[in-house]
């Protein structure tokens, strides 16, 4: 080499940089994920979800199922990229929906009347050590109770990205018109729910009903979808506070565009979906989610029964307010809307 013209040299040296830069580049990338440290114990690395469900012995064909949940995501992606030109960057606030199991390697991003209560109830199964077995005998209001698991906003940004980068990740979506209507119908038709007619019923009644009664603006438990759907769409609602969980939109709960999750599963086809989420994460055999066995959920002749009593004008008010959701979730415009 010390007989070699100093071009040469230069030229040998630069290979052999470029070799070793070329090695280090090719062990990152086959190295695993380091495990993580949760609370005093160790969770093992695990193959990258995406690897699980999308990229499964190349000799098989991929199922039915598998098609499906890669063609949503697939669907979402595009969406997002048409659709936002400048992504924000995500505060603490932005992921308190995001449920963890450490144990298990899982966020779920929980949207409201989209079957969360029991998507909580089996992850209070999951990371509970054996205290709670069966998730229909978790009472609905405490799995609901703040503290009983654990969100992504809880930890520092190191763990966060590390858990974003790792875990499985899935939301459960729903057509925005019907959860629209299932909201209505749980906070303001039903008597129970007090709570939420004194701190919104009183305040739709008094804003959009014209000479209403004195006990009507007092108890708030009256409200007509009617009354409501202007409530969503008067601009004074979200200058003065964010909308409630249950009729805020998805994308702004959950934040699709800038959390890539693994698997979107439908409202519409919850079992056969719930059954592929606890079958990735590897604990169909520890817990089964629980099958519905109401006869009186909102589905679309309901809606379209609701929607019947709406104007045209605020039908498209209301469509134009939620008009992202049915995008990114490749919801069709339903047909019993009259926007003309």
């Amino acid at each position: 080499m010390m007989g070699m013209p100093r071009g040469g040299r230069l030229f040998l040296a630069t290979c052999l940089c470029s070799l070793f830069v070329l090695v280090l580049y090719f062990q990152s990338i086959t190295k695993p994920e380091p495990a993580l440290k949760t609370g005093g114990r160790t969770v093992k690395s695990r193959r990258s979800p995406l690897q699980t469900l999308y990229k499964g012995d190349q000799q098989l064909q991929p199922s039915t199922a598998q098609k499906s949940l890669q063609g949503r995501r697939e669907l979402l992606e595009q969406a997002c990229l048409s659709h936002t030109r400048k992504r924000r960057v995500l505060s603490p606030e932005d992921l308190k929906h995001l449920i963890v199991d450490d144990k298990h390697g899982l966020i779920y991003c929980y949207v409201p009347k989209v079957a969360c209560t029991n998507w909580k109830r089996v992850l209070m199964v999951l990371t509970s050590d054996g205290r709670y077995t069966d998730p229909l005998a978790i009472p609905a209001n405490e799995a609901h109770v703040s503290g009983n698991l654990r969100t992504l906003s809880e930890f520092s940004v190191t763990e966060i990205n590390q858990r974003l980068r790792s875990y499985l990740k899935f939301i459960f979506v729903r057509d925005p018109f019907e959860r629209i209507v299932s909201a209505y119908r749980n906070k303001f038709t039903r008597s129970y729910n007090t709570a939420f007619h004194k701190r919104y019923g009183t305040k739709i009644i008094r804003r959009y009903r014209s000479d209403p009664d004195p006990e009507a603006m007092e108890r708030g438990s009256d409200v007509s979808f009617r009354e409501f759907v202007q409530y969503l769409v008067d601009p004074r609602t979200q200058r003065e506070e964010p909308f409630n969980e249950h009729w805020e939109r998805v994308h702004s709960l959950c934040h699709p565009c800038q959390i890539h999750y693994d698997v979107v599963g439908k409202y519409e086809t919850l079992e056969a979906d719930a059954s592929a989420v606890l079958r990735l994460a590897t604990v169909e055999g520890t817990v089964q989610f629980p099958t519905s066995g109401k006869s009186t959920r909102t589905d679309g002749n309901m809606a379209a029964h609701f929607f019947k009593h709406i104007s045209p004008f605020y039908q498209k008010k209301l469509f134009n307010l939620y008009r992202m959701d049915f995008f990114l979730f490749n919801y069709s415009t339903p047909e019993y809307l009259r926007t003309r």
